[in-house]
């Protein structure tokens, strides 16, 4: 599976699913050997590839071979973050079918849900952007959520007249009757959910379009962010942040952190329309700016965390990108109180 990552939200389900089979969480991470404490970093995103393993790695450890079809029957709107909330207000589950699609980038990058409409059915198709297959839990995982979801939002039963997978079918069919209410068609050509074509408009219970604008413009900001974020020169701009006031790094220490030449980098910055003496510039005055409206802070202060030589070499710099001092600065903020 490979994507340009998933969100750290994407491991809570699983948390979720050990915890509630019995076992402990710690013991896991060790099991799994998993570093729990990204899980703190709300932003922080993951490969494909690992929660794919961790996903294997639950499975094992708690000796349940059906541990993603398990899963998705005990996903809640709370499990899918923003995208959840924008589903759970939409009009339609044809509408909230579209928000799904619309905005799982945020969740899985390189995960695709689509759907079309054949006679009297809807074909509701999961699959990977890039070429390769997922493992078996994380696509039963996929698909039996989905469909929960799709009972939850319209409060209704909805059967399903066939549903596919890629994979080898497993030993016992038993589970796949219990949460689809049906057996699978396996050895198939990719992941398929067929229903009748009307559920597309039922309503959603739970809608409410004041609710929904505000999460809808949510969704969308954190999409924007995210995209924006997959840029070279954003995530130079985030590591640089990062390292600071620690130290501001060189152009050399930012390559080698990214594994690649001064030469390299500097053509993939060109590529995007920038340089690193540009990004250096952004983050220092983005940083000095936001500094300066915390008063505890004086000007040599903030000439010391932004690493400058002295006070005076940040005084010039900034009045060169801003064309006043930094004192005029604060005055100005001050002012517009």
């Amino acid at each position: 599976m490979k994507s340009d990552g998933v969100a750290i939200s994407m491991v809570y389900p699983i948390m979720k699913s050990i915890v509630q089979k019995g076992y402990d969480t710690e013991q896991y991470c060790r099991y799994a050997s998993f570093d729990a404490s990204m899980m703190q970093d709300v932003e922080a995103r993951i490969a494909g590839e690992e929660l794919e393993r961790l996903m294997i790695a639950a499975a094992e450890y708690t000796q349940d071979d059906y541990f993603g079809l398990h899963q998705g029957q005990i996903t809640e709107f709370v499990d899918l973050g923003i995208l959840g909330y924008v589903m759970m207000h939409s009009l339609t589950i044809g509408e909230a079918l579209a928000a799904y699609q619309r905005y799982n980038v945020i969740l899985c990058s390189g995960f695709i849900l689509d759907w079309e409409v054949q006679g009297n059915d809807v074909l509701i198709r999961l699959f990977l952007q890039s070429p390769g297959r997922m493992s078996r839990h994380c696509v039963e995982d996929m698909a039996s959520s989905l469909y929960r979801l799709i009972g939850r939002l319209s409060n209704r039963r909805i059967p399903l007249t066939e549903i596919q997978f890629e994979h080898a079918a497993p030993a016992d069919l038993a589970p796949y009757l219990t949460a689809f209410g049906k057996a699978p068609r396996f050895g198939g050509d990719g992941t398929v959910l067929r229903m009748g074509k009307e559920v597309l408009d039922y309503s959603v219970m739970y809608s409410d379009a004041r609710l929904l604008s505000v999460f809808e413009a949510i969704a969308q900001e954190t999409k924007d962010d995210l995209t924006q974020a997959s840029l070279f020169s954003e995530q130079i701009v985030q590591w640089m942040r990062k390292s600071m006031p620690s130290f501001f790094p060189t152009l050399q220490q930012t390559a080698a952190f990214f594994g690649t030449s001064t030469r390299t980098l500097q053509n993939k910055l060109k590529e995007e329309n920038t340089t690193y003496n540009d990004l250096s510039i952004r983050v220092r005055k983005e940083m000095a700016m936001g500094y300066l409206k915390k008063w505890e802070y004086s000007v040599g202060e903030i000439a010391y965390v932004l690493h400058f030589s002295e006070p005076s070499a940040f005084q010039s710099a900034f009045k060169k990108w801003t064309g006043i001092t930094p004192g005029q600065y604060r005055a100005k903020i001050m002012n517009t109180k």
